[in-house]
Parts: structure tokens; sequence; C-alpha cells
């Protein structure tokens, strides 16, 4: 159990984000879910019950840095420190060759995916160092797209891959503040953002394959091993992934 240590989750309103921080309160955590929809927050926080941890709803746009420096001071007026940010907030774009990819839909998925994590990285680093102790970790969302593209995905795999960066950087930058952070690499979860790879997606021969997938919880029960780490020990990088889904050999 997390003896009431203190996580925050983005993302946390549903799928992979949701599945961690209900797994974080029933570890102990104090967890604070933030995005954007808070019905979405309140309704997790309902589902998670009579938990070890206080949940806390906090409606959060990553992308506006005044939000994201409001979502830290209300999570440390309430619960004193942060100990662990699950950097997990992204989205998709619709499958489109560079070309064909309008500028406000490549800004878009920046602006979430590498410009917000970048945003709760920066707070959390900052509260992390100059809380008593001293120290926390971060456990950046990438995935297996940060190692091999899908056809089609510029944006979502060029801020992947920009993430795998952001975490060895802070990785070492890190060090003297205890702070360690982690990346977790996860494929063909089943959330409502992957259900198409049980329906079929393209693939690199140009063919429409169904996808194997896992359960979510996998997922879970991955990012709170890796935050159950004690601060002189860090994953540095996890892949999860559906174990018959085309990674290994992809294209």
């Amino acid at each position: 159990m997390a003896s009431n240590k203190v996580a925050i989750v983005t993302g946390a309103g549903s799928g992979i984000g949701k599945a961690v921080a209900l797994a974080l309160l029933a570890d102990g955590w104090n967890t604070v879910l933030a995005g954007r929809r808070a019905n979405l927050l309140d309704d997790a926080a309902a589902i998670a019950g009579d938990t070890a941890g206080k949940p806390l709803a906090v409606a959060c746009d990553v992308t506006r840095a005044e939000e994201v420096d409001a979502l830290f001071d209300r999570t440390v007026a309430t619960f004193g420190r942060v100990d662990l940010l699950f950097n997990n907030a992204g989205m998709f774009s619709k499958g489109a060759t560079i070309d064909e990819t309008p500028v406000d839909v490549w800004q878009a998925v920046v602006d979430v995916n590498l410009t917000g994590a970048f945003l709760c990285a920066r707070a959390a680093f900052r509260q992390m160092r100059r809380q008593q102790p001293m120290g926390g970790r971060i456990i950046n969302n990438g995935s297996i797209s940060a190692h091999a593209p899908r056809p089609g995905s510029v944006p979502y795999s060029t801020t992947k891959h920009a993430i795998t960066g952001l975490t060895r950087t802070l990785a070492l930058d890190g060090r003297p503040f205890d702070i360690a952070c982690g990346q977790i690499d996860i494929g063909n979860a089943l959330t409502e953002m992957a259900a198409p790879m049980a329906k079929g997606v393209p693939q690199a021969s140009g063919e429409v394959a169904v996808e194997a997938v896992m359960d979510v919880d996998n997922v879970a029960r991955s990012v709170l091993h890796m935050a159950s780490l004690p601060l002189d020990a860090n994953v540095l990088f996890m892949t999860v992934m559906a174990t018959k889904m085309p990674f290994v050999g992809r294209g």
C-alpha cells in the first residue's frame, strides 16, 4: 500500500488514465483525477467508491499553463505534496499522410501530447524539487508509436517520439533532486480510443487487419509497479502490449 502518497493522473476521465487512477486509489494513493470534462472525472471518482486513498477531481486543460499551475496548487493545498505524476493526457488524429494533414490538426495534437506533457512535467518537477521530503516520480505515457509508427500518423508518432526525449532528459535532470522519471509504452490496451483495433486497422502492407488487444487493467498494474518503487530505483522504459499484436516485426 502507498501509505497515502499523492498522485496526479491527467486524462483520468476515461481509458488508461481512469484505470490507472482507480488502481492508485485502491492501493492507498490520494489521487487527483485531472481532465477537461468534469462530469467524467466525477463519475470516475464515484466508481472508485470507498478506497484507501482519497480522490479529488479537478477539471484542467493541460494545454493551458495557468490551468496546469492551478491543478498543482490545488493538489498541494489539499494533500500537501505531489509524489507521482502520471503524464497521460493525449489524443489521436485521423489517419493521413503528411500532405493531407491540416496544420491545425498537427497543432492540436502537439498542444495536447507534447506541450501538455511538458507543462505538467514542469509543474511536477518544480513542486517535487521544493517540497520536503524532496523528490517524486514522473511517469510519461509514451506509446508503441514512440518506437514504430502506424501508417498515416505523423502528428501522433512525432509527439510520442518526442516524449522519449522528455523522459530521458527528466531522468537526467531529476537526479540531484530525487526525481525519477520513466516511460510506459502501451500497445493495444482495449479502451474507447483503441476500440478500432478489434475491428480492423490499416497495416504497413496496405491491408486492413484485426489486431490483438489486452485488458486495460494490465496497464494499470504496470504503472502501479513503476510507482511503487523507492526513488533510488527506476523503470526507465517499460513496454506493455497485447502479446500477439504486430509490433515485433511491424511493417
